[in-house]
């Protein structure tokens, strides 16, 4: 089987170091960029996304905004402690999952092998994958997992969108607290009070709603959680 290669965006030497040391350990193929600059053959063939946001002299944002304009692969971004404005941020613009400073080695493994299934679709889109779900103009496509919009433009989704999205159209018309929601997107780890599940809703808002002001897709109810209410949906 082939095994999963991993790119690590980081400019203190010594961690690219420990990361790569850690990943090859445990047989994924490694690529190392101290600023992101210049990866465009490491990131075609990687297979997930370690970040530092804290990049010496580069804003790991850009980079990161740079990486989604041109590919979905995963993305797990690494932050310090105190960096919530900058882990949102991230997550805004297409992160996958984070990482606070300090880390565990293990918890970096177990995050990249969490991130590594649900972009495989072994989490809530796997049971239906042959299937193709219609709603409102909209193609969502679970073999290919790719979303293809009214107009037949291609809606490019993260991992994380896509799967949420899923779920979504799983359970239509029926309420989703945060904890079910957490339930169903099987694969995940989440933290006590994580808000991934806010700030994945509202990029999915962006990418499907004509007004995500006053969404008509994906309803907030207050108190309760979300809930997916399309005028029609097929399968």
């Amino acid at each position: 089987m082939q095994r999963h290669h991993i790119l690590v965006v980081d400019d203190d030497a010594q961690i690219r170091r420990m990361l790569r040391r850690c990943l090859e350990d445990e047989g994924y193929g490694v690529s190392e960029s101290s600023d992101g600059e210049n990866i465009g053959a490491a990131l075609a063939q990687a297979d997930l996304v370690t970040l530092d946001l804290n990049l010496g002299g580069a804003d790991g944002l850009a980079v990161a905004q740079r990486i989604r304009q041109v590919s979905d692969v995963p993305i797990i971004m690494i932050t310090g402690k105190g960096d919530m404005i900058d882990r949102i941020v991230g997550l805004e613009i297409g992160a996958d999952d984070y990482i606070a400073k300090p880390f565990h080695l293990r918890e970096v493994l177990a995050r990249i092998r969490s991130v590594l299934r649900r972009s495989a679709g072994t989490g809530a889109a796997a049971k239906t994958a042959s299937e193709t779900i219609t709603f409102d103009g909209f193609v969502l496509d679970l073999a290919r997992r790719s979303l293809t919009g009214p107009n037949g433009e291609d809606v490019v989704l993260t991992t994380g969108e896509f799967d949420l999205l899923v779920v979504f159209a799983n359970h239509a018309h029926a309420v989703l607290d945060r904890d079910r929601i957490m339930d169903l997107l099987k694969g995940q780890d989440w933290a006590p009070n994580d808000r991934s599940i806010d700030n994945q809703v509202a990029r999915l808002r962006k990418l499907i709603e004509a007004d995500t002001r006053n969404p008509r897709l994906i309803k907030t109810v207050r108190g309760a959680g979300y809930c997916f209410t399309p005028q029609k949906l097929e399968r």
